[in-house]
């Protein structure tokens, strides 16, 4: 498979080697952001109503809102931005290639058919089994995934996320079929694009779940290392290659089940934030994975905020920002990947 390790500029290595002069800074960005996303909206809620907060005055309707509304949305957007980071360093990892993610391999969109045949056939479901089931058909589209890659003789850098983005295509095409064919089309464009604007107090919960198994691959950083530089270097330290591949791809399925029923698919967090997370730590999982989930949450607050001040009192999606500001950034990586390759 094809590997493309990069060393750390010379400044990067002292936040790898430094990084509590760097994780003050980055905490009160992060915390600042958030209680900027509390305040931004339509109805009017300002410092005095957190106050009125811990005050335990929850009576007036600026208080509801907040309580109701911005406090799970801010939520949602840390949990979610942080876990897809996450799912796509692990991804990265796993495929040995630094452009690949859940959304552009066929796992979201595996996750989508997912929550359409559930729907299909199990309409009454409850939002647990829509995402066991979400989870199960991302589970086989990444596996799917990677028994292709795995049947590729030439693996360049670029053809690798080519061989994801036309797997998602023929997934996509399906789904949309389906939905077509029964009218679900409506239902299916939901999850198609993120939006936080939905999410309120009972609708956010179960991105708990995916904060949970994203601190357990953060635990287990050292071997996802181990297993991204091959088979035959993991099995010589003991390790089993195929049970840590396993182990990634379940963690990898469910979190981005989970993120998709609950706010939609999310472009482009999982394959940017890695990639300048690497620039600057390297590729040492444990040193890179909790700046990396920073980096997601902070990701995913900018892009929300933008989208809600840009056309407010409207919104625009946190999908459409991210694929806006994703791509061009995305652009920009393998822009200055060449340049510092020479080519």
């Amino acid at each position: 498979m094809t590997t493309t390790i990069e060393k750390a500029p010379r400044g990067g290595r002292g936040l790898a080697l430094r990084p509590l002069a760097f994780a003050l800074p980055a905490i009160a960005l992060l915390a600042l952001l958030a209680f900027i996303s509390l305040l931004v909206g339509v109805s009017d809620v300002s410092v005095s109503t957190l106050l009125r907060l811990f005050s335990h005055n929850d009576d007036d309707m600026a208080t509801q809102v907040l309580v109701a509304s911005r406090v799970p949305r801010t939520l949602a957007l840390l949990l979610a931005g942080s876990a897809m980071a996450v799912a796509g360093l692990l991804m990265q990892m796993l495929a040995r290639n630094h452009y690949v993610e859940p959304t552009t391999i066929g796992t979201a969109e595996s996750a989508g058919m997912g929550m359409l045949i559930g729907i299909l056939w199990w309409p009454d479901m409850p939002v647990f089994g829509k995402m066991g089931l979400a989870a199960v058909f991302a589970l086989a589209g990444t596996a799917l995934f990677l028994a292709v890659l795995s049947r590729i003789r030439l693996r360049s850098a670029l053809i690798v996320p080519l061989v994801g983005l036309v797997l998602s295509g023929v997934i996509e095409s399906a789904t949309t079929f389906i939905a077509y064919r029964f009218d679900l089309m409506q239902a299916a464009r939901s999850w198609m694009t993120a939006d936080f604007s939905a999410i309120v107090q009972g609708r956010y919960e179960m991105l708990w779940l995916s904060l949970g198994i994203t601190v357990l691959a953060m635990l287990a950083a050292d071997r996802f290392t181990v297993a991204g530089m091959g088979q035959e270097f993991a099995t010589n330290l003991g390790l089993n290659y195929k049970r840590l591949v396993a182990q990634g791809v379940v963690v990898v399925a469910v979190v981005t089940a989970s993120v998709i029923v609950t706010v939609g698919i999310i472009p482009f967090v999982g394959l940017i934030v890695p990639n300048l997370v690497r620039l600057v730590v390297g590729d040492n999982v444990r040193k890179s994975v909790l700046w990396v989930a920073w980096a997601g949450a902070l990701m995913a607050l900018c892009c929300d905020l933008i989208g809600r001040v840009v056309i407010a009192p409207y919104e625009v999606p946190i999908g459409t920002v991210m694929g806006v500001l994703g791509s061009a950034m995305f652009l920009a990586l393998l822009l200055s990947r060449r340049k510092r390759m020479g080519g």
